[in-house]
């Protein structure tokens, strides 16, 4: 059986280089927590490395060898008893009729395989540990389809129907499992990525929303939901902007 440290708080955070995964490891270290930051580019984890509490990883959540390395080195090091599962991403706007497929499969591989891998790897620690915590931030692009975001739709509505099932199937290991389903965030990296590096066309998705969320924003929440005593279980918490009051419905100011 694997054991932890439970005396000190300490949390795996998935996407860690940049957007709401560097704000949550910056946030939980403020608490006093132990983090282990995971991301695929070691340059990005650099500056991570250099804030005390931060313990940087390299690992590509959808590699399965890659991940049981990295359960290797947390081991090493003592253990976590949460993990934060936010490594994800869109790519493209195309309709269902244009769709194509290698984006689609990206989508699913990063967004759905890399929580299971992750999940899969870790799960026998949080359950030896007695109180684990497992979060995954989802989307509100799981509960509402709109035009253009099919592939990402379909995506985040695996990972949100994932982790329903999880959270039932482990409650009798005492298991926590919540989901942060974030809105409209202004991010340095999402809405670029999906857009293949268009910067003006990133930008215009938030083009006078006068206060859209920021990755501090979303951090804030993931860490009050995590530091709750643990038998208070965020199921399910939508977060949006106010300007944002349906997924279909945006106030823009001129």
């Amino acid at each position: 059986m694997i054991q932890t440290d439970i005396t000190t708080r300490s949390a795996l955070v998935t996407g860690a280089s940049s957007g709401i995964g560097a704000a949550t490891a910056h946030r939980l270290t403020t608490e006093g927590w132990r983090v282990f930051a995971v991301a695929r580019r070691a340059e990005k984890l650099e500056s991570l490395a250099e804030q005390e509490g931060i313990i940087p990883l390299i690992c590509d959540v959808t590699d399965p060898e890659q991940v049981d390395a990295a359960l290797a080195e947390v081991t090493a090091a003592g253990g976590i008893d949460t993990l934060i599962n936010n490594a994800g991403g869109a790519l493209g706007i195309d309709s269902v009729a244009d769709g194509h497929a290698e984006d689609w499969r990206w989508m699913y591989e990063v967004n759905v395989l890399g929580p299971l891998n992750m999940i899969r790897a870790f799960i026998p620690m949080l359950r030896a540990h007695g109180e684990g915590t497992i979060l995954n931030v989802t989307s509100t692009a799981a509960l509402d389809p709109y035009e253009g975001g099919a592939g990402y739709n379909a995506a985040k509505f695996g990972e949100h129907a994932l982790t329903g099932a999880l959270r039932l199937e482990e409650a009798e290991h005492n298991i926590r499992v919540i989901e942060v389903l974030p809105g409209m965030v202004h991010t340095e990296e999402f809405s670029a990525k999906r857009l293949r590096g268009d910067a003006a066309a990133a930008e215009a998705v938030y083009r006078g929303v006068k206060k859209p969320l920021v990755a501090e924003d979303i951090a804030e929440v993931i860490a009050t939901a995590v530091t709750l005593p643990h038998h208070v279980n965020l199921d399910q918490v939508v977060v949006r902007p106010v300007a944002q009051a349906a997924q279909h419905k945006v106030i823009r100011e001129d």
